[in-house]
Order: structure tokens, then C-alpha cells, then sequence
């Protein structure tokens, strides 16, 4: 992918949009705020679960440094959930890596193109888009939400984690989780040595896992 210069503060807004403005596959389309997703691959083992089911699901990343587990919440953002999810049960985000970071500000996964096992069905689900889900779920530290361009509806497999706080981005963007444990580590990714917004070297997912939430 070529470099997509991420803004802090004053172009926050345009830092986290433009994410993914490379990896689209189709053009994008003008569309209402809260248009139907595109289809996603079918028999996805997410697809067509309650939101009760989904909130009863937590996700964990073990990576290269360690572990950071997610619970999600899909009452604000059912459909991201229900996408990332998906991506984590058929072992999509597995071997990709922390691709951007901004210090102080965020960490962004789920680059598909940066996985081991890059491949047609890995690029047909980056074709994927989601309606836009803004919420009310503010944006504080340990949120996870997706990432998307600044065209509507633009939202595929990108997702980033904050690590301050950013009300800027509150009723903008889907939140669909956050971190109860790990956030040493993100705060690890989020500090290592990077020109612009590339890590020198990136973190990697080793996998993600999805399992019942410890009661």
C-alpha cells in the first residue's frame, strides 16, 4: 500500500477516514448515511446472530508481545461487530499486523494485506463495506471502532484501538468494543519506533481467538 499520512488534532477526523483509502477495491459509491453493507461472504459464522449472542462473545488478539482482549458491543454497532467477528473466527485477521500508529493517539489492524496468507477471498473481504453505525459510545481510551475513508458507508476490515481519549470522533465513527485487558500492550505497540505513521517494525496478530466472555 502506498502512504496515507494520517493528521493529528486538527485533522483528526481525516486521520482515522483516510485509513483505508488505498484498499478499496471498488470505487466508492454515493450513498445514504446508513446504507445496507455490501454482501459479505456467505455461511460466515457470525452472520444472522442476535445481538445477545454477539455481546457474549469476546475477542482475543495474541500478538508478538501479548495478549489483548476485547469485549464487544454490538447494541451500538451491530453490524461492525458482526464484521469483525466474522473476521476473527475464520482466522482473517491472523498473521496480519498493527500496519499504522499515530503516538499518543492510536493503533490500526486489520490490514488484510498484510498477512502471511493474502489471498482472493482475503481481498473479497475488503470489498466488503459497512453501513456506518455512529452511536453514542464516546470515544475514550481502550475504544475499539472502525476505520474508514471520508466517503460514506467506506468502513471494510480496519479497526484501530485509542489510546487517549478523542471526542472528536464521537457520532462519527462505529465503536463496537473495547480493551478489558492488555492495554500495556497496546500502549507497547503504540510507542515503538515508526517513520510517519509505519512502525519500523510492525506487531503482529500470531491469532485472534473468539470465545464465551468469562462470567
Amino acid at each position: 500500500m502506498s502512504r496515507i499520512a494520517l493528521i493529528v488534532v486538527s485533522l483528526a477526523l481525516g486521520l482515522v477516514a483516510s485509513a483505508q483509502s488505498n484498499s478499496q477495491i471498488e470505487p466508492p459509491k454515493k450513498a445514504n448515511a446508513r446504507a445496507a453493507a455490501t454482501p459479505a461472504p456467505a455461511g460466515d459464522p457470525f452472520d444472522g446472530a442476535s445481538l445477545e449472542k454477539m455481546a457474549g462473545q469476546c475477542v482475543t488478539l495474541e500478538t508478538e508481545l501479548g495478549a489483548i482482549e476485547i469485549v464487544m458491543m454490538p447494541e451500538n454497532a451491530p453490524e461492525a461487530t458482526r464484521n469483525f467477528l466474522n473476521l476473527v473466527a475464520t482466522g482473517a485477521l491472523d498473521t496480519t499486523t498493527f500496519s499504522r500508529v499515530v503516538k499518543g493517539f492510536v493503533i490500526q489492524g486489520g490490514n488484510l494485506q498484510t498477512s502471511e496468507k493474502w489471498s482472493e477471498a482475503l481481498a473479497k473481504r475488503m470489498s466488503h463495506k459497512l453501513p456506518d453505525e455512529p452511536g453514542l459510545v464516546k470515544h475514550v481510551r481502550g475504544i475499539v471502532s472502525m476505520a474508514r475513508t471520508d466517503e460514506p458507508n467506506s468502513a471494510t476490515t480496519h479497526f484501530f484501538i485509542l489510546v487517549t481519549s478523542a471526542s472528536y470522533l464521537d457520532s462519527k465513527f462505529a465503536a463496537f468494543g473495547t480493551v478489558t485487558k492488555g492495554m500495556e500492550i497496546v500502549d507497547a505497540i503504540n510507542q515503538a519506533p515508526v517513520e510517519g505513521d509505519k512502525p519500523e517494525k510492525p506487531v503482529k496478530i500470531n491469532r485472534a481467538v473468539v470465545s464465551p466472555c468469562k462470567k
